[in-house]
């Protein structure tokens, strides 16, 4: 689960760039600006998040934040090529949290389950499925994104960026359900 959320977090920090420039139309400044407002609702996100897990169970959350994710990518793959960087930035708000509560309540479970002498090894490997996560995110989403969108982002249309940019987070969508998927099966097995 670490892995695919990772990959889809990190292919708002690739594709996004590319779609808010090119397809956009936004200024080098007013992508950056754009793209600083997950950092900011991360960094406002993540202290609740964690208080929402001890509320309320890592299970829940971690459920509760993959729903969010779901919501959130989906939103990513309509609203920006429907109302531009307003629908960016709503996507992003709805997105980050979601992040922020699946993580919380991800290391949270994974740790709880951990004999105290292994917590070191089995953080080292969160952290690894979460890096493997960025480097995949990094790759093949980019990829897919250049693919839909015709092949050269640079070159492409608008309106062919607009289509990368709906496959590449209905993709995204789709595999952070399958996540939802494998998290209830494993929930009703317990």
């Amino acid at each position: 689960m670490n892995v695919l959320v990772s990959a889809v977090m990190m292919s708002t920090l690739v594709v996004g760039p590319f779609f808010l420039a090119f397809g956009l139309g936004l200024s080098d400044r007013a992508v950056g600006l754009v793209m600083s407002v997950g950092p900011a609702v991360a960094a406002m996100s993540g202290f609740p998040a964690g208080r929402l897990t001890d509320r309320i169970g890592a299970e829940r959350a971690s459920l509760l934040g993959l729903v969010q994710i779901v919501i959130g990518t989906s939103c990513l793959a309509l609203l920006p090529t429907l109302i531009g960087t307003v629908g960016y930035l709503v996507s992003l708000s709805l997105l980050t949290p979601g992040f922020q509560l699946f993580f919380a309540a991800n290391n949270t479970a994974t740790l709880a389950r951990t004999e105290p002498d292994q917590r070191g090894t089995v953080s080292g490997l969160l952290n690894l499925s979460r890096n493997l996560g960025f480097i995949t995110g990094t790759s093949a989403m980019a990829a897919l994104f250049a693919w839909a969108s015709g092949g050269t982002v640079a070159t492409a249309s608008p309106g062919a960026l607009a289509t990368g940019m709906s496959v590449t987070f209905l993709l995204s969508a789709a595999l952070v359900l399958g996540v939802v998927a494998a998290s209830v099966r494993a929930a009703w097995r317990r």
